[in-house]
């Protein structure tokens, strides 16, 4: 109407969003909308818990561990709400504004947890209710001894002066840990190798090298530009030709975090194992490994320790007849690449190596290379000669349509679905029946202000509230796959699909779960067992039955040769027990960090070098460090818990064997997977779980045959 006043804007975390399946109106979010809606949420959270401890009536299970549903309007869910968005943006795509304000706002939020764990009044009636309760049903029996043990993990027993320490180490903690995801990023971004001579192209592959000049014509720079981002990092470690240029960039991948500048991860690292130590000490335990293991599969650091050390004695051998087979690949003396290339590290210079760092016949950065090498000496077959088969597009379909043949589930890419980036697609995913199931985001490619590495994540999870309505869960995928470029779609290597499977696997127990409380709901499980879906599903990327439907040639159409998935499979455990002492050797470094007792003052680098010597078969670099930009157990949640991957792994080649005996497409085992694993979450205990599903615990003989360490 002419005349009329613009209505004034509201922040979109305040009311509804009233968009399709209530996705996260991304396309309406500013900025200045995160902090306003922090601090509202954070006042309404203190208004319940008023609510809440003043309540006259007896405290019940239903008036104090499960009244956040009172609100038909989800009134008590705006922290949340606005939390999943602007934490799962932060990775995802974050920017120094973005940045600023998470280091704002990371103590308020630490503070305010502080505060609902440590009210006396709250754990008083969480008490009673866990002392004095109505008949419960399972479910609700988890959910209270989780609620109860949450409080009590989070201080509440402690007196006065150990709250207070106990705040104080928390908020420290929380921030450095930001700070730690920040400076890594940092550093990521900061090197590039950018190289004008074609001749120092030698030996790379087409996709790399066109890459690399997308990268620098996107820069405004002549010629081709690598950067650290894994599809641009790992081609360039396997078949460049030029050493030196291998030399830089393997120094640069692994001094993140150790040089002299504002990024220097080296003291947040020594700081963020002391302050563990001590709040579990605070907590009533020895080390922080023994706190956090405590409510583990594993139940103890024995049994972490029994499980590496398993892994080590079985492996071992077998990696060190791999890299003597490896050497015998290197010439005596391999030539230096020519110079010329220039280097832009903003933050500092490379850590030049020493002279004789390292003894016998091969270097860090010849591993890949010559592995690369070896590999197509014995099975003929590298990961270029998969890539033209592996059109993003297609594995996309492929990796869908396994969902769709095991489960029965579809999916619809919907454009009207909101996104925060152009390059997020968005599914609607319907069931078996066609009934509504689940939103899934899937992010696949690098770009400035995205994190490294591949995760799975919400933007809303599943429960069933009041009414009785089942809440579909919001699932986001995000990776960092090879990017197509002018002339080529994506194209991604047999790893990549891997690394698709793997998210994929999380996503489906999210988009499967069917628990009537969010914080039991889909991944929200044991650490130790939330990569049972995950890895289980990379079993598939082997498989012929799989492949054929999806990997054809993108431009021929033709399909991926039978004599190419022939190799595949002989190929499949090359390199294997090195692989596996690898991950091993990530799990006792973790283990050695938090199973200090005393205050840590060591120096980083020296003392990894020494906490994972057990499972390390080459001479090490005294100049390089892991730790510095070990994400997982510094700022990711797994700190005490990277173990977690290889016993997901004994479980996943326990479970795929049941698939392989009654066939890999069989619906009735999938529909058993499903139902006793994918769409329980956390609602049993993880071992039940298991058992219901095959009949019997995991042993590790299926991973050991699989690998082809034991015969079968």
């Amino acid at each position: 109407m002419e005349g009329a006043l613009p209505s004034e804007r509201k922040n979109p975390f305040f009311e509804p969003y009233k968009t399709l399946h209530d996705v996260a109106p991304f396309d309406r979010i500013r900025l200045e909308d995160y902090e306003e809606a922090f601090m509202e949420g954070i006042r309404r959270d203190k208004e319940l818990l008023d609510k809440t401890i003043n309540n006259p009536a007896k405290p019940t299970f239903d008036n104090t561990i499960i009244n956040k549903d009172d609100d038909p309007e989800g009134y008590y869910d705006l922290l949340e709400r606005v939390s999943t968005v602007f934490f799962n943006l932060l990775s995802a795509e974050t920017n120094d504004e973005m940045d600023a304000l998470a280091q704002k706002m990371s103590p308020i939020l630490t503070q305010h947890a502080n505060d609902m764990r440590l009210n006396e009044k709250l754990f008083e009636r969480v008490r009673q209710v866990h002392l004095h309760h109505r008949r419960l049903t399972p479910e609700e029996k988890r959910l209270l001894d989780d609620c109860y043990q949450g409080f009590v993990r989070s201080g509440a027993l402690l007196d006065k002066e150990g709250k207070d320490r106990l705040r104080q180490l928390t908020e420290e903690a929380s921030l450095l840990g930001l700070q730690f995801s920040q400076n890594l990023l940092k550093e990521n971004k900061a090197f590039s190798l950018h190289i004008t001579d074609a001749a120092q192209l030698d030996g790379l592959p087409q996709s790399a090298i066109d890459a690399a000049a997308e990268e620098a014509k996107q820069r405004g720079e002549e010629g081709w530009t690598f950067t650290l981002d894994a599809p641009c990092y790992s081609p360039f470690m396997t078949y460049s030709t030029q050493r030196e240029l291998r030399r830089q960039m393997y120094m640069a991948y692994n001094t993140k975090g150790i040089h002299d500048n504002d990024c220097n991860n080296l003291a947040i690292c020594q700081r963020l194992v002391n302050l563990r130590r001590e709040i579990a000490q605070l907590l009533g335990y020895k080390t922080y490994a023994d706190y956090v293991l405590s409510r583990r599969m594993a139940k103890s650091v024995r049994g972490v320790y029994r499980l590496l050390n398993q892994l080590v004695d079985a492996y071992k051998p077998a990696a060190k007849k791999e890299l003597a087979e490896l050497k015998k690949m290197v010439p005596k003396a391999p030539p230096s690449a020519p110079e010329g290339a220039t280097i832009d590290f903003s933050a500092e210079k490379t850590i030049e190596a020493p002279s004789g760092a390292v003894g016998g016949a091969v270097d860090p950065w010849d591993i890949a290379f010559y592995s690369h090498k070896l590999k197509l000496k014995k099975y003929h077959i590298d990961a270029e000669m998969l890539r033209p088969y592996l059109q993003l597009d297609k594995v996309i379909d492929g990796v869908f349509g396994l969902a769709t043949r095991l489960y029965g589930i579809t999916f619809k890419e919907n454009s009207d679905i909101p996104v925060y980036h152009p390059d997020v697609k968005a599914y609607e995913v319907f069931d078996r029946d066609g009934s509504y199931l689940a939103v899934l985001y899937a992010d696949f490619h690098p770009r400035k202000g995205k994190q490294g590495g591949a995760w799975m994540t919400q933007y809303q999870g599943q429960w069933i509230d009041r009414k009785g309505e089942n809440v579909r869960p919001h699932v986001s995928l995000v990776m960092n796959l090879t990017k197509p470029t002018p002339d080529k779609p994506a194209l991604l290597t047999l790893g990549e699909v891997e690394t698709f499977l793997h998210e994929f696997g999380h996503a489906l127990h999210g988009m499967f779960s069917n628990c009537r409380f969010e914080s039991l709901s889909g991944t929200n499980v044991l650490w130790d067992f939330v990569e049972l879906p995950s890895q289980f599903m990379e079993n598939f990327a082997v498989e012929k039955e799989f492949l054929r439907t999806f990997a054809f040639h993108y431009q021929t159409g033709e399909p991926l040769p039978d004599e190419l998935i022939r190799r595949i499979v002989r190929s499949r455990n090359f390199m294997v027990a090195t692989a596996c002492l690898r991950q091993v050797s990530f799990g006792l470094l973790d283990m050695a960090y938090y199973t200090q007792r005393d205050e840590f003052t060591d120096d980083i680098i020296a003392f990894e070098k020494q906490a994972w010597q057990k499972a390390i078969i080459m001479p090490q670099r005294i100049d390089t460090c892991m730790t510095t930009q070990f994400s997982h157990i510094m700022a990711g949640g797994y700190a005490a818990g990277y173990y977690s991957y290889k016993w997901a792994e004994v479980l996943d080649a326990d479970a795929f064997a049941v698939f392989k005996r009654s066939g890999i497409f069989n619906q009735t085992t999938a529909q058993r997977f499903r139902d006793c694993i994918l769409s329980r979450g956390g609602t049993d205990d993880p071992m039940t779980l298991y058992k219901n599903f095959k009949g019997s615990e995991p042993t590790i003989d299926a991973l050991l045959k699989r690998n082809g360490i034991k015969k079968k």
